[in-house]
């Protein structure tokens, strides 16, 4: 039995506020925001793009505000922010760099950076200094930035794309690979598509960290904007849409602020046979038995009760990494 409406309706008159102060401060110029290419997260070839999906149906919620996403090579992306050829970033990952005249949302899309690897191993391992000595594999985007480059002890294998850092582990060049917890299980769909034995991962995450905007404070009305994005974001981890737009069966969020994170759902995706544990965290909270259970926006005392709307057909989800692409890695596995 549901206990209440939408979880929305509470974030509701934030959002019509947050609209009004933006349709009241920002014109018909299009905030133009943009990002390096990440694989299953930031795209312009039409390729999977969790983040430009998630964003493109934000914005559409935020009346009065156009903004254009452009894609540009990591190379690139620095100097058009620095000047101000672009108005900030949408796939922002604070990983240690001054933030200097800049504004930023809270995350809308939690990073967690995991080492994994084909040995059980891996599942020991729960801090980086686990991994001095060893060699490790890890992309650019990661390896160039204040955190890691304080981490001295570890013997890291630089890599341009996501493509090339997971065959250092499909070579055996490296017995480690730094990388996102979505994009390990997006790795093991495909092992899974050829029968073969899945990566494992640590223990917990090494680094835990998120995507945001980022602003120049100069712009117009950067504040309200980024509230207004921030409000609709909330109702969207709430209503369902991001676990459609992810593809993930169950998420976890705190969503009555009572320090207990409770499951998500939506009933177009998630089964009843879909497991609990494999929940993806939206932010640090963690389930207990008062968690409550959210399908499509309405809430339920327990799982019980929540499944009985889950009526979704069990239908294996292919991988956003691509096939083809990956196909000699996976024969040399």
């Amino acid at each position: 039995m549901a206990l209440g409406k939408s979880t929305t309706k509470n974030v509701k008159r934030s959002i019509l506020l947050g609209l009004f102060l933006l349709s009241a401060n920002v014109g018909a110029e299009a905030l133009s925001l943009a990002a390096a290419p990440f694989e299953t997260y930031v795209a312009d070839d039409g390729e999977p793009s969790r983040i430009n999906s998630l964003l493109h149906e934000a914005f559409a919620k935020m009346d009065d505000t156009q903004v254009d996403l452009q894609i540009m090579r990591e190379a690139f992306l620095g100097s058009a922010v620095r000047a101000k050829r672009v108005d900030g970033e949408f796939a922002y990952i604070d990983l240690g760099e001054k933030q200097q005249g800049i504004v930023l949302s809270r995350p809308y899309l939690p990073l967690t950076l995991y080492a994994t690897g084909k040995g059980p191993e891996v599942e020991n391992v729960k801090l980086f200094p686990h991994l001095k000595g060893h060699r490790v594999a890890i992309e650019n985007r990661f390896a160039n930035t204040p955190t890691f480059r304080l981490l001295k002890n570890i013997k890291w294998s630089r890599n341009p794309s996501t493509y090339d850092a997971f065959r250092q582990l499909a070579d055996d060049r490296a017995p480690f690979l730094i990388t996102s917890k979505l994009l390990i299980d997006e790795f093991n769909l495909l092992l899974a598509s050829v029968d073969e034995e899945l990566l494992r991962f640590s223990a917990k995450p090494l680094l835990t960290s998120g995507f945001r905007l980022a602003l120049h404070s100069d712009v117009p009305n950067a504040q309200g904007f980024l509230s207004t994005f921030n409000a609709v974001i909330d109702a969207m981890q709430q209503d369902g849409s991001y676990n459609r737009l992810l593809g993930i069966h169950w998420l976890l969020k705190d969503v009555n602020n009572d320090g207990v994170a409770d499951f998500i759902a939506n009933s177009r995706i998630t089964t009843a046979a879909s497991p609990l544990s494999t929940a993806y965290a939206l932010d640090n909270s963690l389930p207990s038995e008062t968690s409550l259970f959210i399908v499509d926006g309405v809430q339920y005392a327990d799982f019980d009760q929540a499944k009985l709307s889950l009526t979704a057909p069990v239908t294996p989800r292919e991988s956003l990494l691509d096939p083809e692409l990956y196909d000699l890695m996976l024969k040399r596995w």
